[in-house]
């Protein structure tokens, strides 16, 4: 009776977290069938599209950290209520400005509703503490979110590509702005808090740290961009500048009683290449979204490639590539329990590198762009499931929320890195219009490097799990680290 009512009242938060994922989902497909129209709107170039992807990602490498460590102090969900009031904040400005400065600084601060995944799952790990097979559990629950958000992320992107043929663009901004109001609504009455947050002193200093290094690495990033970027050396010093700041942040860390981030969790055998995987899976689950969008809209008749895509069927394509992402997530407990997690997450990232690369000599039609997209959505969806779920099972148990959010802070960097790459790319050669006007397209040259990029990087981290010990993620595993040295 005792397992079955905690298993119910497991299931009921999941119920109401789903919610919040789908919410999540609705803000991450929503606006990229109408990336195209957002920057006519606004007058900017495509490449400049990358600039909204950047700077929220930049933000999002930022709050995470600070919101996980808090999380496991104070209680996730009053972290989630904190978060999703300021991207309700936010999402409330884009449609009420045609100013690229300020929808820009809106864009970025939407950026908090990254830290909802990992919070909820070391929500539900913490509530699942007293349970058997926590690890496949928390497993399972994460594929239920996961596939909560790529259906949040279709609806999202069928109702944005549909509604921005057909509605000024003021109302269709406004629509994911007030459901991330009710949003709030719903993690307020239906979410319980964690149990027993381990409280603690904040590592202010840490954050400051971590912080001063992200905007110089990040913000370095974006002066490249800008036109002579490449061969300013101040651009660079930035750069190089933020990377040295690591230092003395990782020094600070390690002589920290109750550090921001535990540091040597990086060289767990079974945390290390988590975080390097979820680094290099950014660069194509979050780098690669505007492209793949304004590549779909470039018109090949004036162009000579592109598929010439209305707003709706983009937002198919995308829709498409969700469906795909959802079946890997729920399938990941399903295969992991047959073959182990390690091996299942090396499947998934090949899966992610092969339809990447099936782009460079498949990409002329729409058919083929959708089943490059079934493949790599596959292994992604895994990935988005296993990857926090993963880190959750191998982390210290202080240390869970700070786990979890880790593996979207590097994903966030490795797709920061790969936005402003990306960015450069398709700026580079820009493509002409018909007659020799100047044209908003970004160059095909460029859109071969995102392709390759993604696909060799996803091989990479295939390749790194391989190092990630045989038994890692299991239940075994888990209790084993649980049990109190004799």
């Amino acid at each position: 009776m005792t397992r079955t009512r905690t298993l119910g009242a497991l299931a009921t938060v999941v119920g109401f977290l789903a919610f919040v994922e789908l919410t999540s989902g609705v803000l991450q497909g929503y606006y990229t069938p109408m990336l195209t129209d957002i920057a006519r709107h606004l007058g900017i170039h495509d490449a400049d599209v990358n600039w909204l992807e950047g700077t929220q990602l930049m933000l999002s490498a930022l709050v995470v950290p600070a919101f996980a460590k808090l999380g496991d102090m104070i209680g996730h969900k009053r972290m989630l209520l904190i978060s999703t009031a300021l991207t309700a904040a936010a999402a409330l400005v884009l449609p009420f400005t045609d100013s690229f400065g300020v929808f820009l600084a809106a864009w970025t601060l939407m950026g908090f509703y990254v830290v909802w995944l990992p919070l909820e799952i070391a929500l539900i790990w913490s509530r699942s503490r007293r349970m058997e097979a926590r690890a496949s559990v928390t497993a399972t629950a994460a594929g239920l979110l996961v596939a909560a958000l790529e259906g949040g992320a279709i609806l999202g992107a069928l109702a944005g590509g549909a509604l921005v043929d057909v509605l000024p663009l003021t109302a269709v901004l406004l629509i994911p702005a007030v459901l991330v109001v009710i949003c709030f609504f719903v993690i307020l009455f239906g979410v319980t808090e964690s149990p027993e947050p381990v409280g603690g002193v904040f590592d202010t200093v840490g954050l400051i740290l971590i912080s001063l290094a992200l905007v110089c690495f990040t913000g370095g990033l974006s002066l490249l961009r800008l036109e002579g970027g490449l061969v300013n050396p101040w651009s660079w010093t930035v750069v190089v500048l933020g990377i040295l700041l690591v230092v003395p942040f990782v020094r600070w860390e390690l002589r920290t009683d109750d550090p921001l981030i535990d540091v040597r969790m990086f060289r767990s055998p079974a945390l290390g290449p988590v975080f390097l995987t979820a680094g290099l899976f950014g660069v194509s689950v979050l780098g690669a979204q505007a492209p793949l969008s304004t590549f779909a809209r470039t018109d090949p008749d004036v162009y000579g490639y592109g598929l010439g895509t209305t707003g709706f069927a983009t937002s198919l394509i995308i829709g498409i590539y969700l469906i795909a992402m959802i079946t890997g997530a729920l399938l990941f407990p399903v295969v992991a329990r047959r073959i182990s997690p390690r091996r299942t997450l090396m499947g998934a990232s090949a899966l992610v590198g092969v339809g990447f690369l099936l782009f460079l000599p498949f990409h002329d039609s729409y058919a083929q762009v959708v089943t490059n997209m079934v493949i790599a959505g596959l292994g992604s969806g895994a990935l988005v499931a296993a990857l926090p779920a993963a880190a959750a099972s191998a982390a210290p148990a202080s240390q869970t929320g700070v786990a979890t959010g880790l593996t979207n802070s590097v994903k966030t960097v490795g797709g920061a890195i790969a936005s402003c790459v990306f960015g450069i790319a398709l700026l580079h050669g820009v493509t002409s219009a018909a007659g020799g006007a100047e044209g908003t397209a970004g160059s095909l040259a460029g859109y071969v490097t995102v392709w390759i990029v993604c696909g060799v990087t996803a091989f990479v981290a295939s390749v790194l799990l391989v190092f990630v010990p045989r038994t890692a993620f299991t239940d075994r595993v888990t209790e084993t680290e649980a049990a109190p040295a004799v």
